[in-house]
């Protein structure tokens, strides 16, 4: 799926539907088939899946070194009033076709805070916590500008997949991701997770884009908890000043760190609260 494609309701309200689907997590989404050729379950929940559009699992610093020194031939500008986004072309043959470049200056634009940084950030925390959702992005300059530069995935966004009436092969793991990808959400303040940057590729990986507006000082968790495998909340829990200072602290303001690790906190107490009423063999998930 196309950048532009995957981000045409980037700056829209939330709607039902999508709240909906992602809050039962169980709403079906992107094998990219209908429902009444979907395959049987596969079988076990897989943590980290290095296929579809996952190309970068496992060689991370060579992507990323890609990104940050491959030449770019041309760019083309995304047709959907998404903020400072281009689409940036490589020449042939090497490790990736495209990347999506972020040039929004930090500031604020329409009452809210964005920045291009918040994408490396995401990104940044994403493989701290070895979630594997957020395409590889670096910092690079381009055209005598600091702009971000993120990894084009070949995947479709969740209102093209809802409206096909598209069901995962695997629910258990399509579940699995939903759980983690609400929880880093939550963890890094998103104030736009919509229908437009949550993707899915092929296989039913979940891809995240778009984290301008995240990384700011909002205490709000845009998604209730419902429930979270256990190794990805201990990761959550193990994270400390020092650790995220070091990866993301030059990408947000100055207040971001602490206010992300109060989000933590409040997450951790929230599932701890879930799991008093509900049971902990309800929530916290093997």
């Amino acid at each position: 799926m196309r950048y532009q494609e995957a981000n045409i309701l980037r700056r829209a309200r939330w709607r039902a539907p999508f709240v909906a689907a992602l809050l039962s997590v169980t709403t079906g989404v992107a094998a990219l088939q209908p429902r009444a050729e979907r395959a049987a379950a596969p079988g076990a929940v897989q943590a980290a899946v290095p296929s579809g559009s996952k190309i970068w699992v496992g060689r991370y610093d060579a992507f990323e070194e890609f990104l940050r020194t491959a030449e770019i031939e041309r760019t083309e500008n995304v047709s959907t009033g998404v903020l400072g986004i281009r689409r940036a072309f490589f020449k042939a043959d090497g490790m990736a076709a495209s990347a999506a470049l972020r040039s929004t200056r930090p500031g604020k634009y329409n009452g809210f805070w964005e920045s291009y940084k918040g994408d490396i950030a995401a990104y940044k925390l994403d493989r701290l916590l070895q979630l594997d959702m957020v395409p590889p992005t670096v910092e690079r300059r381009y055209d005598a500008e600091l702009v971000s530069v993120q990894l084009w995935t070949d995947t479709r966004m969740l209102k093209d997949v809802q409206a096909q009436d598209l069901h995962p092969t695997d629910l258990e793991a399509y579940n699995f991701q939903i759980r983690r990808q609400k929880v880093f959400q939550n963890l890094v303040g998103n104030l736009d997770p919509n229908q437009g940057n949550i993707l899915f590729d092929s296989v039913w990986n979940v891809v995240l884009i778009d984290f301008s507006r995240a990384f700011t000082s909002t205490s709000k968790l845009p998604f209730p908890p419902t429930a979270i495998d256990r190794a990805f909340l201990d990761r959550i829990k193990a994270l400390d000043r020092e650790t995220v200072s070091r990866e993301i602290a030059e990408f947000v303001q100055p207040t971001a760190v602490n206010a992300l690790l109060g989000r933590r906190d409040d997450i951790v107490k929230a599932f701890d609260k879930l799991a008093k009423q509900k049971g902990a063999g309800q929530v916290i998930l093997p």
